[in-house]
């Protein structure tokens, strides 16, 4: 497994976030390369209990092998958006201790070559996280309507010259199906005016078409919903993403389940019931320069806490 290679970002940050004890149960949904599941897993000992989810069979294979010296740990190839059911399967009613969310893509994941994440590198049209699933890359290239191109690109990918590389793409597969990330950032790239900037013309386009493959926003707004009903009281949970948009659900969940009244302002008595959480960092902490020395992508990412107190 010496090909893994899986950059764990904000290592301590996180798990220092989770305020690990003894006895308690821990989750990370995303196992990764397993760098932060092995440090909680360090912290818990001897009782603790860590349940780690990844669709990702290569993750999942590095991550037995980095972790076969601990008993307290299960490993799931699961999505975490069935945590619920999974949890539940285990005979776990609560999360005692704290769960944990990465929501990037891996580094092996984005430059393994054939998982074609990346235009830097020419390979088939797939991006799926979970290579058992049947929907890709190619699939949205290939058969969405100029429409849905148009407001993927838009919404997920923020992208400025959506409705030009939405038509060019229906244009181009008129006559052949786009296969490729080469044929597909070389078409972007002609649809878009030369404008001075550090980013590749593709960039927002193929996070744009990731998102979307994997339903990356929606999973990690249920998700998150549901773990809420699965907190104890004190429980906390941990959140690192790594754009706006991701960042803003966070955001947005944690600030309304801290929130103590919702009810407009025509209304007289307060009916809402008591908040669920507490905010920990009322902003999101960033990785240190040095860490961003050593992974530049780790600029990006954002970390929030709350702790359940309902």
């Amino acid at each position: 497994m010496g090909e893994f290679k899986h950059y764990t970002v904000m290592k301590n940050e996180a798990v220092d976030a989770l305020e690990c004890k003894d006895g308690l149960t821990y989750v990370d949904c995303t196992l990764g390369g397993g760098g932060h599941s092995e440090l909680i897993l360090q912290r818990i000992q001897p009782n603790g209990r860590l349940i780690s989810f990844d669709v990702d069979e290569d993750a999942i294979k590095a991550s037995q092998e980095r972790l076969s010296n601990y008993k307290n740990l299960t490993i799931v190839k699961n999505s975490y958006t069935n945590i619920k059911k999974v949890l539940h399967e285990l005979g776990i009613e609560k999360i005692t201790g704290g769960v944990l969310f990465d929501l990037g893509a891996s580094y092996h994941q984005l430059t393994k070559q054939e998982r074609g994440f990346s235009f830097l590198k020419d390979a088939p049209l797939d991006m799926r996280f979970n290579q058992d699933a049947d929907f890709s890359a190619y699939d949205v290239v290939n058969t969405y309507s100029e429409d849905d191109l148009v407001r993927i690109f838009s919404e997920y990918g923020e992208e400025h010259f959506s409705k030009r590389i939405a038509k060019k793409i229906v244009e181009e597969r008129k006559f052949k199906k786009i296969e490729t990330t080469s044929e597909l950032a070389n078409l972007i790239v002609k649809a878009t005016p030369k404008i001075k900037s550090s980013i590749h013309p593709a960039t927002r386009v193929f996070q744009a078409i990731r998102i979307e493959v994997n339903q990356e926003l929606t999973n990690v707004k249920n998700t998150l919903n549901d773990v809420l009903d699965l907190l104890d009281i004190g429980a906390i949970i941990s959140v690192i993403s790594f754009h706006s948009l991701e960042d803003r659900i966070v955001k947005h969940l944690f600030k309304y389940h801290s929130q103590r009244c919702h009810c407009s302002k025509n209304q007289m008595i307060c009916t809402c019931p008591p908040p669920k959480l507490v905010l920990v960092n009322k902003k999101p902490l960033t990785a240190s320069e040095g860490e961003i020395k050593e992974n530049p992508p780790s600029r990006s990412a954002k970390l929030r806490v709350a702790r359940c107190i309902n």
